[in-house]
């Protein structure tokens, strides 16, 4: 085929899955989900923006009261106190605030990335997405699209490639709106939030090609969805183990070390699964979540020690979605219909 042909074909699919998830109502479901982020931070304002700390001083989110002699004292010695509120649901609830604007908003952004989109987020993703292929890939509606012209092995990437579009639409409104949101409530325009679309992307990428091996052998919703699941929670694991293992004599110099056959194990598998952990790691530095809560100790040990590579763990999982797609169209491309 063509290059121009190859860019149709995956044009079509592209635009056949969002037509897809209009018909499922998933597209409005994940959209409404993201207008309630927004809408709630619309509704957040902060009062009180003077700092409270020093760059290199990590703030405190619990709101500090101020003594009589603390505010005797504040204006002669030059001392900050903590006087500021967050209100929320558009002045329904006031919270008062132990830190600067800057920092509030800055912790809301974290727990958006962090906990809404990075976690719960990339799973509700995986399971509303897990009939997308096996719908595709059903006997009576494949079978149209075999009669074409076209390599089963375009058919099944474009469709990935759909959803991977599809999944990479709802981050960026989601991301983008709430952003969007705070900083004209606030004011406060911090674009390392922004770091989180990318990597929930590709996080989705990587185990969203889990499901499509498994709808290529088995063209069952229930397999795709428990599947992507449980490798996911294998992967987080595995992903977990290994930064322990390799923690673990300098977080307790008193153990015995450990046998160089289990040490060797846990490092191949870490290097040949996806990391979760290490995307999820790569957006909290990104957005500066160190500020805000303790690291993980082996988690923290392992950057101290230099045993933990972004660069190389986003291409090694890079590298073992292309090896699973490539195992999903070989399956694909080997099948009767």
């Amino acid at each position: 085929m063509s290059r121009y042909a190859t860019l149709r074909v995956l044009a079509w699919l592209v635009r056949d899955t969002f037509r897809q998830s209009l018909d499922s109502r998933v597209f409005g479901m994940m959209l409404t989900l993201s207008g309630l982020g927004i809408l709630t931070c619309l509704s957040i304002s902060v009062q009180g923006g003077a700092p409270l700390h020093r760059p290199d001083e990590r703030p405190d989110f619990l709101p500090r009261t101020a003594s009589s002699a603390e505010r005797t004292l504040a204006p002669r010695d030059g001392v900050d106190i903590a006087n500021g509120s967050m209100s929320l649901a558009f002045g329904a609830f006031r919270i008062p605030l132990g830190r600067d604007a800057q920092d509030a908003i800055q912790f809301i952004q974290l727990v958006l990335a962090t906990a809404a989109a990075d976690t719960v987020g990339l799973l509700m993703a995986l399971v509303w997405t897990a009939g997308f292929l096996p719908a595709f890939l059903a006997p009576g509606a494949v079978t149209v699209l075999l009669a074409k012209p076209v390599p089963r092995s375009l058919l099944l990437l474009g469709k990935y490639i759909g959803v991977i579009t599809f999944v990479a639409f709802q981050a960026v409104v989601f991301f983008l709106g709430t952003w969007t949101a705070l900083g004209v409530r606030t004011g406060i325009w911090d674009a390392s939030y922004l770091w989180g679309i990318p990597l929930l992307v590709h996080q989705f990428a990587l185990f969203y090609s889990v499901s499509t091996l498994i709808a290529a052998c088995r063209k069952r919703t229930v397999a795709c969805l428990f599947g992507s699941l449980l490798f996911w929670f294998l992967c987080w694991g595995t992903n977990y183990g290994r930064h322990a293992v390799v923690a673990l004599p300098e977080l307790n110099r008193e153990i015995a070390p450990l046998s160089p056959w289990l040490r060797g194990s846990v490092e191949v598998s870490y290097w040949v699964l996806p990391k979760p952990a290490d995307l999820s790691l790569i957006l909290s530095h990104a957005i500066d979540a160190e500020r805000h809560f303790a690291t993980v100790p082996e988690f923290e040990t392992v950057r101290r020690i230099h045993r933990f590579h972004p660069v190389l763990s986003v291409l090694s999982s890079l590298a073992t979605a292309c090896l699973i797609l490539a195992a999903a169209a070989r399956k694909f491309a080997t099948t009767d219909y």
